[in-house]
């Protein structure tokens, strides 16, 4: 009878120390466990494009993007489009600012979709500018990849003196080198810009009635331009300390509230009514509708280098939710997304 008490008491014993250790490795599992990348969306591999006869190897053109896990299948689209209608393809060099826990992932997604395309990518520290974000109207401008673009300049190589800085959400129908060699004539930053666009609308009343503010924009004829398709005199930035005078508007943001809308506003604050403007065909922007509901919107008139579904809705969901607006179906051919579908019928 002892001899059982002792093996029932040894087996509680033993019971108990197996839920302990359990108990222990799952606590200790929670705490030293990485947060996983999201299951990044599968891709077709693009076919190869080749350079033309009359290429010059050394003519590179820079395109600066981010790679956001949320905007990649946008992204893939954006960069088929540039390669499809390029002249000479392989003398593209793209520069993908990417979150640094996503990268390994999303240079793997990049290299099986364009396993000839020359990139690189940069680790952005969203430390850099998240105290200085100030709450938008949507969600998704108040993302610091959002802001990744005020510090391109100090990111890239040295070596780079000019880019393009193209948002996920658009195609290129054109030859971007078009866009690429547009006379600057010592303008720090080239856009289309809008000068009909009613230019008080972005910015507050705290804004326009502070005299010491509105002084930034004394002997100006301030235009609305979307920061989303810009050309970039890089070395002049850095020089001109662009970054540090963003993030001074940004500070101010905090303070008093100036303005609504996540990274443009610092952008107008200090380039608006002196850049380089660009032909409007190189940013037929506003497809995504507004920042609220994303209704349809129908094209503006006139020749057209480059879509751009700015705004609230993208054309990959739509097309998803079976509720497309009609300039989506321009969106789609370019769009390398292997669904499930895709999957099984190959």
């Amino acid at each position: 009878m002892a001899s059982r008490s002792r093996s029932y008491t040894q087996l509680l014993g033993l019971l108990s120390f197996i839920l302990l250790t359990s108990t222990t490795a799952v606590r200790v599992g929670v705490i030293l466990h990485k947060p996983s990348a999201p299951t990044l969306p599968v891709f077709r591999e693009a076919s190869a494009f080749r350079n033309g006869e009359h290429c010059v190897e050394a003519d590179q053109i820079h395109i600066a993007m981010t790679l956001d896990t949320n905007y990649l299948r946008g992204t893939m689209a954006a960069v088929f489009s540039i390669l499809q209608h390029s002249a000479c393809p392989e003398n593209l060099s793209f520069h993908f600012l990417s979150l640094s826990h996503f990268e390994n992932d999303l240079f793997s997604s990049i290299k099986s979709t364009f396993p000839y395309l020359n990139f690189k990518i940069y680790q952005f520290d969203p430390n850099l500018v998240r105290s200085k974000i100030s709450k938008s109207i949507r969600e998704a401008l108040d993302q610091p990849l959002n802001y990744a673009r005020i510090y391109l300049a100090d990111i890239v190589p040295p070596s780079v003196d000019r880019i393009i800085y193209l948002d996920s959400d658009l195609v290129v129908v054109d030859d971007i080198e078009k866009l690429w060699h547009v006379d600057m004539e010592g303008k720090v930053v080239a856009a289309p810009e809008y000068c009909h666009a009613n230019f008080t609308h972005y910015f507050t009343k705290t804004f326009w009635s502070d005299p010491v503010l509105v002084k930034v924009l004394e002997g100006k004829r301030p235009c609305y331009f979307n920061t989303g398709v810009m050309v970039v005199d890089v070395d002049k930035w850095r020089k001109g300390l662009y970054t540090q005078k963003v993030e001074e508007w940004m500070t101010v943001q905090k303070q008093k509230r100036i303005y609504h809308l996540g990274s443009l506003p610092p952008f107008l604050l200090i380039f608006a009514g002196d850049i380089k403007a660009v032909n409007h065909r190189w940013n037929q922007h506003g497809l995504g509708g507004d920042n609220f509901e994303g209704r349809c919107r129908t094209l503006h008139p006139g020749p057209i280098s480059l879509l751009h579904w700015s705004g609230k809705g993208k054309p990959w969901l739509r097309l998803d939710s079976r509720k497309p607006c009609i300039v989506d179906h321009l969106w789609a051919p370019y769009d390398l997304y292997r669904s499930s579908k895709h999957s099984l019928d190959e």
